[in-house]
């Protein structure tokens, strides 16, 4: 009866001990399992913040290389761009200015020639009348003139003049110009001397060289008394 009773009491009431031992194998189960949660996170975690760190770093400095390598290349362009904007707006300068001093120097040239220069206007050349005549040429050779070669009938001096734009004709008083158009265009002549007295309708055009007056021979052209 004694023994069933202690029997009773040990099946009915609870082991100290083998309660502390269940609660210890159960923390430290719980204890195993929690390192290993920690480990697992700090593998996944930091690991990712290093990554994280790392291509923040990297993007940093790809930034930072970009900068520095471009920002020469622009700052010289823009230095580039600011001096050709300067020699542009220089030469334009220098046009401007040109140019208004040419037209400044054209407006005092024509108020110049207005002052102080005569009116020119272009006189239509009126014909008073039109003839055929035989024409022949000569120079200032003693032996085609007179001992003073040079010296016209009305004392005009061709040798200094230079000009072949002398004629002797009996018909016409001095000073006559004419115009012989089928052989000398628009040349104007002025009558300066006389031809022997038997040739009462012919005209000589005087010349500088001999080869020249001798070439030319005897011609009937056209002439047109002007004036």
């Amino acid at each position: 009866m004694t023994f069933f009773k202690q029997d009773a009491t040990i099946i009915g009431q609870e082991n100290p001990k083998l309660d502390n031992h269940h609660y210890a194998r159960d923390f430290l189960f719980k204890k195993i399992i929690y390192m290993k949660q920690m480990k697992l996170l700090r593998e996944e975690i930091i690991p990712l913040s290093s990554k994280q760190s790392l291509l923040l770093y990297i993007i940093i400095a790809c930034i930072f290389q970009f900068v520095l390598f471009f920002a020469p290349t622009l700052a010289n362009q823009a230095v580039a761009q600011n001096n050709d904007l300067l020699e542009n707006e220089v030469v334009i300068t220098d046009s401007l200015i040109n140019n208004e001093v040419l037209t400044k120097s054209e407006t005092m040239d024509e108020s110049i020639k207005r002052a102080f220069l005569p009116a020119h206007t272009d006189k239509e050349v009126e014909v008073l009348r039109t003839g055929f005549y035989t024409m022949t040429a000569y120079n200032s050779d003693p032996r085609q003139t007179d001992d003073t070669p040079c010296i016209t009938a009305n004392g005009f001096n061709v040798c200094e003049h230079g000009i072949e734009d002398t004629i002797a004709a009996n018909f016409l008083r001095f000073g006559t110009k004419v115009r012989i158009p089928e052989l000398f265009g628009d040349r104007v002549f002025v009558v300066r001397d006389r031809m022997n007295q038997r040739y009462t309708d012919r005209v000589d055009i005087w010349m500088l060289d001999y080869q020249d007056a001798k070439k030319f021979g005897v011609k009937i052209a056209k002439i047109e008394i002007i004036e």
